[in-house]
C-alpha cells in the first residue's frame, strides 16, 4: 500500500511539472530544456527512456540538466542538429534527453557491406562532414553504439556490432576528433526498435546510433549563463 501512494504521487508529479508529450514534440531544443527544470531533472531522468522509445537509451543519457542551463544546452544542440541535417543528409539526426542531446543514426547499409565491419568508400564523406561539425563543436562528449538484426548467432551479431562501432570510432578518430571525447560499444541484437520478424525490420534494427551529449565544460558554462 505505502508502494502504490508513492507511485501515485510521484505520477501525480510528472502530470502536474511537465508538459504532454505532443506538447514537448512541437518544442524546440531550448524550450524542451527549459521544461525539463520545471519538472526536476531527476524525474526526466527516470522517465527519459520511455519519453525516447528506448529504456536503454533513457539509461545511457542520463537526468536532464534543465532549467535555464538546460535551455542555453538545447539552444546550443539546436544549432548542431541544423548542421548536420544540412551537412550529413545521409544521417537520421532527433533531439533526445529533453533537447540537451542529439540522436544520429546511420542505417548500417550506409556504412558497411553485408556481414562487413569495413566503413565503405561510399560513406566516408558523410563521415568526414559529420567529424567536421563534431570538431566544430568541442564540448560534447560522443558514444557510438552498433545494433544488429537478429539474423544469425547471437554471439556473431554481437562481435559484428562491436567492430562496427569500433571502425566509426576510429574513422572518426583519423578526422581529428579527439579520443578522449569518444567510446563506443556494440549492443548485438539485444535492443531492436522494429520487428526482426519483417525485412524492413530488420534494416531498421541494423544500425549505428551516435549519441552527442554536453561534456562538464558545456553544463558549466550552461550554468554560469556563459554558453554561447
Amino acid at each position: 500500500m505505502k508502494r502504490i501512494k508513492i507511485l501515485t504521487v510521484w505520477l501525480l508529479s510528472l502530470t502536474l511539472f511537465l508538459p504532454s508529450c505532443g506538447t514537448l514534440a512541437n518544442m524546440n531544443n531550448t524550450t524542451k530544456g527549459t521544461a525539463a527544470g520545471v519538472g526536476g531533472g531527476a524525474i526526466l531522468g527516470a522517465g527519459i527512456g520511455h519519453m525516447a522509445g528506448n529504456t536503454a537509451l533513457g539509461s545511457i543519457l542520463g537526468a536532464a540538466v534543465g532549467g535555464t542551463a538546460g535551455a542555453l544546452i538545447g539552444k546550443k544542440m539546436d544549432k548542431q542538429k541544423a548542421e548536420i541535417q544540412q551537412t550529413v543528409p545521409e544521417a537520421q539526426v532527433e533531439t533526445v534527453n529533453n533537447g540537451e542531446a542529439l540522436k544520429i543514426t546511420f542505417d548500417s547499409g550506409i556504412l558497411f557491406a553485408t556481414n562487413s565491419s569495413t566503413v565503405s568508400e561510399a560513406s566516408k564523406s558523410a563521415l568526414r562532414n559529420f567529424a567536421a561539425s563534431l570538431n566544430q563543436n568541442p564540448d560534447t562528449n560522443i558514444k557510438i553504439i552498433g545494433h544488429t538484426d537478429n539474423t544469425g548467432s547471437v554471439d556473431y551479431n554481437q562481435i559484428l556490432s562491436e567492430k562496427r562501432a569500433k571502425s566509426v570510432f576510429t574513422y572518426l578518430l583519423m578526422q581529428d576528433v579527439l579520443a578522449s571525447r569518444m567510446s563506443y560499444e556494440g549492443k548485438g541484437v539485444h535492443e531492436p526498435i522494429a520487428d526482426n520478424s519483417t525485412a524492413s525490420g530488420r534494416s531498421l534494427n541494423r544500425r549505428v546510433e551516435i549519441l552527442i551529449l554536453a561534456n562538464d565544460r558545456m553544463i558549466q558554462n550552461a550554468q554560469q549563463g556563459t554558453l554561447r
